[in-house]
């Protein structure tokens, strides 16, 4: 497996740390990989430093990677799933998969499409270079 993969994360306000974290290995184990394949956990940059999110990220050893919106706007036709009430707050069908695609790069896939817990939302992406299929 891949050691750029990034997690892209939404979530709610008062959403626990533990909660996202545990969210992201969930997302991860789903795909088969580890703690260790973990490049980034990327966010909305309005919420990138709010304090649940930042303790996630340390988890892994990681610190939030911050999405400003017109990346994640221009990531929208590559998401998979669509929400109303996200597209209507955020202009994207999915937070999680479009912040996942952006800090991947341009040429990324989705290597797991939007999971949820209560609080939060996690897509997994893969850069180009390693998203190709032999």
């Amino acid at each position: 497996m891949s050691d750029r993969i990034v997690a892209g994360i939404g979530f709610r306000r008062g959403t626990g740390a533990e909660e996202i974290a545990a969210l992201i290995a969930r997302a991860l184990g789903t795909i088969g990989a580890g703690r260790t394949d973990l490049a980034a956990v990327a966010t909305a940059a309005d919420r990138a430093a709010d304090p649940s999110i930042c303790q996630a990220a340390a988890a892994f050893g990681l610190s939030p990677c911050p999405v400003e919106a017109p990346a994640l706007e221009a990531c929208d036709t590559r998401v998979v799933t669509r929400s109303a009430r996200i597209a209507r707050l955020r202009g994207v069908g999915s937070l999680a998969e479009a912040a996942a695609l952006a800090a991947a790069g341009p040429e990324s896939r989705l290597a797991l499409p939007r999971i949820a817990s209560a609080g939060a939302t996690c897509a997994l992406a893969i850069p180009h270079d390693t998203a190709r299929h032999p």
